[in-house]
């Protein structure tokens, strides 16, 4: 159970805090629910209300700095999603961002870099659904890490990207990358 002041993250709004518990009524629901008051951090005007019993996930807690660096150091061996089918791919996609899990996050975006990479050398653009993905995962994944770390976004981006492309040459070195 969380307690208030905890930090937590929520797949669609990052970094939140556990500003109070309410109890409130739900829609289609004949009696009250706890509810944990989370802010997210980055729109400090923004309210969300997850049951305190809900069995969805809606939130997890934070990173240690600990478990931060150690996935920054292990995106190399993070392996990407590699899926051809665009629908199949798309819904990989969902399911890792909202699972809120980092190791996921990397894994797509290792898989939207590469697509990327070959495209790019087939003279087309990232599809709209991989540069839409790529942002959300991109902006979850460094906005925890940022925060756990003491760090500023940009530097973070830079940090990973770094990562992701030491990861890639040292794929395409060894022939890894499919087509």
């Amino acid at each position: 159970m969380y307690k208030l002041g905890d930090y937590v993250v929520n797949a669609n709004n990052g970094v939140c805090r556990i500003e109070d518990i309410v109890t409130m009524s739900m829609p289609k629901e004949k009696k009250k629910k706890e509810c944990f008051l989370v802010v997210p951090v980055s729109a400090r005007t923004s309210r969300l209300y997850v049951p305190v019993d809900s069995d969805k996930n809606q939130i997890r807690p934070i990173m240690t700095r600990e478990e931060a660096e150690e996935l920054i150091e292990d995106i190399c061996s993070i392996e990407a999603a590699w899926i051809e089918n665009d629908k199949t791919r798309e819904q990989v996609y969902k399911d890792a961002i909202f699972s809120c899990q980092p190791r996921r996050l990397v894994s797509i975006l290792k898989t939207m870099y590469q697509r990327g990479i070959k495209r790019q050398a087939e003279g087309k653009k990232i599809t709209t659904i991989d540069e839409r993905y790529f942002r959300i995962a991109e902006k979850n994944l460094h906005s925890e890490l940022a925060f756990v770390l003491d760090k500023d976004m940009d530097e973070m981006k830079k940090t990973i990207m770094e990562k992701v492309i030491k990861a890639e040459n040292k794929e395409a070195s060894n022939g890894v990358i499919s087509d």
